[in-house]
């Protein structure tokens, strides 16, 4: 199974973990533990206005997904310090490959009509969209088997982060519903789902129905899933007609230490901090730092700069719609590839 979510990784850095009952402090996670915690958890959902046929009907189905809590305890984080950065290419060789670009190409040529649509109502360049749907599921070829509601379930039991996970099985409980079956609530272990590979709580809040069809239908519908993307990205503060960023050449002695951010961001600190502050185009043109290729960036354009494997090796002034991409997925090599795909399969 692919790697945890987009927007699973983004949520879950954005919240510090509450403390966990001792069952699941001990570490001994188990099927007799994991029934023994529903009780809260449907007290939970009830309170959040689940029906109370959803509840009776699912509750006595769940099962516990040793798996699951497997893939979670195997994810970075909860030790002291940070880990070097590795080098930006080789994700870069792995996320932009030729087949995905062909075939997001083909994807865009087909969807063309739908796509400018799409992007006419809301204002997000429609290679973007498809290179999200690239890069989370392969243009929708893998998009998970887990069942949500025994993995949703199974996360909130262990305890790691547990309102997170909780909160996101009452969504996909709020999501039966609405008429969805459960057979369709597949996807990653840590409950993504769909072509764009939302969180529940993210397609209720954000999912379209583009087609008119009475449903959201992320699951089956290129248009529904496109749109969805698009929705998201513009609730996320993107500016219509602005290049995500572009390629730039930098002077080997430019003076870096000067152009550090002073700002803090609230969430994914780590991410922002690898980005300089917010310049116009004009002033970096000053600086030496030159845009290079297509991508019309006006001189009073504010952009940050990065330079993901250091001095001398590729840099990319980003504009704000780069923080939108960072907002589906808060990870520096997942942003700039999303980009440097929809920039190839536009081409």
């Amino acid at each position: 199974m692919r790697r945890l979510s987009c927007l699973a990784v983004a949520i879950a850095a954005a919240i510090m973990p509450p403390a966990a009952p001792a069952i699941a402090q001990s570490g001994a996670y188990s099927a007799e533990g994991f029934r023994a915690y529903l009780p809260a958890l449907r007290a939970q959902a009830l309170a959040a206005g689940v029906s109370r046929a959803t509840i009776d009907r699912i509750f006595p189905g769940l099962s516990f997904s040793a798996r699951t809590i497997e893939l979670d305890q195997a994810q970075p984080g909860g030790t002291a310090g940070s880990p070097a950065i590795p080098p930006f290419a080789p994700y870069q060789q792995r996320h932009v490959t030729p087949d995905l670009i062909a075939r997001g190409a083909s994807r865009y040529v087909a969807n063309r009509a739908q796509l400018t649509d799409i992007a006419r109502r809301y204002g997000v360049t429609p290679s973007v969209l498809v290179a999200i749907w690239g890069h989370e599921t392969s243009y929708g070829a893998v998009t998970g088997n887990f069942d949500l509601l025994d993995s949703l379930a199974s996360l909130a039991y262990e305890g790691r982060r547990r309102q997170l996970f909780a909160d996101e099985f009452i969504a996909t409980l709020k999501l039966i519903d609405r008429g969805i079956p459960r057979s369709q609530l597949k996807g990653s272990w840590a409950g993504a789902t769909g072509y764009p590979q939302f969180l529940p709580s993210v397609y209720l809040r954000l999912a379209v129905d583009w087609d008119r069809n009475g449903r959201a239908d992320i699951w089956g519908s290129q248009a529904d899933a496109l749109a969805s993307i698009a929705n998201y990205l513009s609730n996320a503060g993107w500016k219509p007609n602005v290049p995500w960023g572009v390629r730039a050449s930098v002077p080997f002695n430019l003076d870096r230490a000067s152009l550090a951010t002073r700002l803090v961001s609230p969430r994914c600190g780590r991410v922002h901090q690898r980005h300089t502050r917010w310049l116009t185009i004009g002033e970096w043109r000053a600086l030496g730092v030159i845009p290079q290729g297509s991508a019309r960036l006006g001189d009073r354009e504010l952009a940050s700069l990065i330079e993901p494997d250091g001095r001398g090796a590729p840099a990319y002034l980003l504009t704000t719609n780069y923080r939108a991409i960072l907002d589906y997925n808060c990870s520096n090599f997942y942003a700039l590839s999303v980009g440097l795909l929809a920039d190839a399969v536009e081409r």
